[in-house]
């Protein structure tokens, strides 16, 4: 690998920019990409996973390198000092293709390249002897402490383990938390109608390595290839990159052609074009969000995709807007959340979240969905949708919703998800018995997508 070092670099300033600036792991890299796009894909690669590998498993190795730096905690450390140690940790613990002795190297030269000559008698000293008993460092015990080994094994804060564990019981915890280690597939939507189906595939496989899943047609998984954005099927629009969560999400909304569609929180705008092709080109689907950056996104797919019956708008979900009272036939409120849906695949979000955020965005959520639900037409659909797992913003706040607005009620979503769905999950799940109330949980680890959770619900014919 050539410019090793300068790589290594490069990661040292996103994990700074992230650990110490509160910069989001996924914007971070993305820019980095760009900028260095011009290196070879290997080393575009060890950047991506060193700096992601580290994001993710951040607690376990401050844990590993407390045990070794008897002076000065990780937490008390400068942060260009702390951040190095984590690296090289990350290395010798998780990326065997890199001999402990260059993670060691590699990172006490980049020491001295930032000022810190002075400590690298300490930096080398805690490495080299956390590679020469790494398989004997002892971590939590399971029957000692169960939510500090959960913690530190699975590199997740203890009170997202003790809530997963008071909601949902130790044995889906445990399979939430090892899906947040997994490698996370790239899941793409065929926007062709089944005529035309088998030519998009015969075009991606020439570009693409391509998986079909088996109970749900629409979706297929995308591997080897370098970029996204230079496949030929990604800029003709053959394809919409969205996680099956997402995809059942709008298959939830249960739509039909000719239909009025608002989606008030729509970036990057995976539901509102899938809703958009749903409807083969009549009706009409408005996307919102709130900043001309989200606004920016939803846009860009729109006309790489060529949705003409799309139509995005700049507004604030919570400001009331009297020209669409009572004039949509589906309103999407795919609402600000904690994320922990989706910590698999932006790790950082487990470590940014807290209980008190979760508490004001379920008062966010319901000030949202007051506003909101008025845009739906007696005899509408209002689908409500997070990517997180806390009951308090799902199924707590749809208990809430109900009882405020019993002008709507929970409809069974039995005819509206594919029927090989339940197949797919976990039998833990239960999932025959939640699509049938009308709203889903599905969870990471025991459904093959992101945390989501949707519910339909349904307005009264006056």
């Amino acid at each position: 690998m050539t410019k090793t070092v300068q790589v290594r670099e490069v990661a040292l300033e996103a994990l700074l920019e992230i650990f110490e600036n509160g910069k989001l792991c996924h914007l971070v890299m993305g820019q980095l990409l760009r900028k260095y796009q011009y290196l070879e894909k290997q080393e575009r690669a060890f950047l991506s996973r060193l700096v992601e590998g580290t994001v993710e498993r951040v607690i376990t190795l401050d844990y590993v390198i407390n045990q070794y730096s008897k002076k000065i905690s990780v937490e008390k450390m400068k942060p260009v000092v702390r951040n190095l140690l984590r690296m090289g940790v990350y290395q010798i613990f998780y990326m065997d293709r890199v001999p402990d002795s260059a993670a060691c190297n590699e990172t006490v030269k980049l020491a001295v390249q930032k000022g810190f000559s002075g400590l690298k008698g300490f930096i080398n000293g805690i490495l080299r002897t956390v590679a020469r008993e790494k398989e004997r460092i002892v971590f939590p015990k399971k029957e000692e402490d169960l939510l500090e080994y959960y913690s530190v094994v699975y590199s997740v804060p203890k009170w997202i383990v003790e809530q997963w564990m008071v909601q949902y019981g130790e044995e889906i915890t445990e399979k939430m938390l090892c899906d947040g280690l997994e490698t996370k597939d790239v899941t793409v939507r065929i926007r062709a109608g089944k005529s035309e189906r088998g030519q998009v595939l015969e075009r991606m496989v020439k570009e693409a390595a391509v998986k079909e899943i088996s109970w749900y047609s629409e979706a297929v998984i995308l591997s080897g290839y370098d970029t996204l954005e230079e496949l030929e099927s990604f800029q003709n629009g053959d394809f919409q990159v969205q996680d099956i969560s997402s995809m059942m999400a709008a298959e939830a909304c249960g739509v039909k052609e000719g239909d009025c569609i608002l989606d008030v929180c729509a970036a990057p705008g995976g539901k509102s074009m899938h809703l958009a092709d749903k409807l083969h080109g009549t009706g009409r689907v408005e996307a919102r969000d709130l900043t001309d950056y989200k606004v920016g996104l939803i846009e860009e797919n729109r006309k790489r995709c060529k949705v003409d019956n799309l139509f995005v708008k700049r507004w604030d979900a919570l400001e009331f807007d009297d020209t669409m009272e009572a004039a949509a036939d589906v309103v999407v409120a795919d609402l600000p959340c904690s994320g922990l849906g989706v910590v698999g695949r932006k790790n950082d979000l487990k470590y940014k979240s807290n209980l008190k955020g979760q508490e004001e965005l379920a008062v966010l959520q319901r000030r949202i969905l007051g506003v909101v639900s008025s845009y739906v037409k007696p005899g509408g659909v209002l689908l409500y949708s997070t990517c997180t797992t806390n009951r308090k913003e799902n199924q707590e706040n749809v208990a809430w919703f109900l009882k405020e607005h019993p002008c709507f009620f929970l409809e069974d979503l039995t005819n509206y998800l594919p029927k090989k769905i339940v197949e797919a999950a976990d039998p833990l799940l239960h999932l025959e018995e939640q699509i049938s109330s009308g709203m889903v949980g599905l969870l990471q680890g025991v459904f093959p997508s992101d945390g989501f959770f949707l519910a339909r619900l349904r307005r009264k014919e006056e």
